[in-house]
């Protein structure tokens, strides 16, 4: 298990799938698994994306509840 920041949202995801990343990559991440490991420019591109399809607004929500700061990954 490790943990990823979304926006400000920090989360608990599997790594099983994903035994090489290490703490600072970046990883796509669906219902709770790291999925693969993406660059700084594809993470970026698919943030960009994702705010402008105006998908993001349940870290929104879920940012009002949890007071989360933001900041890099942490070690497992």
């Amino acid at each position: 298990m490790g943990k990823t920041n979304f926006g400000g949202i920090v989360k608990s995801v599997c790594l099983e799938y994903t035994p090489e990343v290490q703490c600072g990559d970046y990883v796509l991440v669906h219902v709770g698994f790291a999925l693969g490991k993406v660059d700084e420019a594809e993470a970026e591109r698919t943030y960009r994306l994702l705010n402008e399809m105006n998908q993001l607004s349940e870290l929104e929500v879920e940012s009002e509840l949890t007071a989360v700061p933001a900041g890099r990954a942490e070690a497992p």
